[in-house]
Parts: structure tokens; C-alpha cells; sequence
């Protein structure tokens, strides 16, 4: 499974707004903190903002801002704001029935035990934790010769 780019740039932009959760920010900000094209900002902006991630404000000062604190907002409901219902196969969709295989198909029944897991897995990650800074990797001190490390 691979993100599509919208959804990928929806992440890194959500993450810099988590950065800076209490300041007010607009498309031409983001684009500017995150290098994604201006235009691709503005569309992702207004997706986000109908997903009930961001909250608009009008007026000097207005702007957009995370609807909750980044602990609060998960990497799945990112990924469902662009892309829509988490779902490794399209057989499993209300109405999607355009596969050869669905009459006879032994596996299909088994797809939204996976697709839960998958959601899980995102779920469990939070924007407060994408947005952190990565620790610096360890450095092991190195072992006298002879000892075992």
C-alpha cells in the first residue's frame, strides 16, 4: 500500500501546523514552511478543513488552525480526509461490485478484518508524534576488545 501524494502532502502539512498548534496559518504559509506547490496547499486546505481537521477563522488575523490538539488527530484521520474510507480493495465498498471474482469470491468476506487492521495500525499513530523531531540515532561506545557487546 503506498499514500497517494495528496495524501503525503496533507501529513507534512498537518505536522507544521502542529508545530506551531497555537498560531493561525494560511495555504501560502504552509506551502512557504513545507515547500508543497501553493495551488496543491490551497485544494488540501479546504479538504482538511471539510474533514473537521482544520477550523477557519475570518478576518485580520483569520486563518486556519488544527481543530484539536496533534494528539488528538491520528495519521488514519489524515489519510481518510483525502483518500476516503481506508480500504485495501474496492469489493468491500457499499455499491463496488465490479469484480469478476465477487459471486464466487472465498476471500472477500475476510477484507474488513484487514482493512480494521490497517486503519488500526494508522490510528495508533498520532500527529503529535509526527510532528516531533526525530531523536538522534544512539551511539554504542565501543567495547574494549575481547569483551562481547
Amino acid at each position: 500500500m503506498r499514500l497517494s501524494n495528496l495524501a503525503d502532502y496533507a501529513v507534512v502539512m498537518l505536522a507544521a501546523a502542529a508545530r506551531d498548534a497555537d498560531a493561525r496559518l494560511n495555504a501560502t504559509c504552509l506551502a512557504e514552511r513545507t515547500g508543497i506547490p501553493l495551488p496543491t496547499a490551497q485544494k488540501l486546505v479546504g479538504r482538511l478543513a471539510t474533514a473537521g481537521l482544520l477550523v477557519s477563522s475570518r478576518g485580520a488575523g483569520g486563518g486556519f488552525r488544527l481543530s484539536r490538539v496533534p494528539s488528538e488527530i491520528s495519521l488514519a484521520d489524515i489519510v481518510e480526509a483525502v483518500e476516503g474510507p481506508i480500504a485495501l480493495t474496492a469489493c468491500v465498498e457499499a455499491g463496488r461490485h465490479d469484480c469478476g471474482l465477487d459471486h464466487q469470491c472465498q476471500v472477500r468476506p475476510h477484507w474488513g478484518v484487514v482493512n480494521d487492521a490497517m486503519r488500526g495500525a494508522l490510528a495508533g499513530v498520532s500527529l503529535a508524534s509526527l510532528a516531533a523531531s526525530p531523536a538522534a540515532p544512539q551511539q554504542s561506545a565501543p567495547q574494549p576488545e575481547g569483551v562481547p557487546a
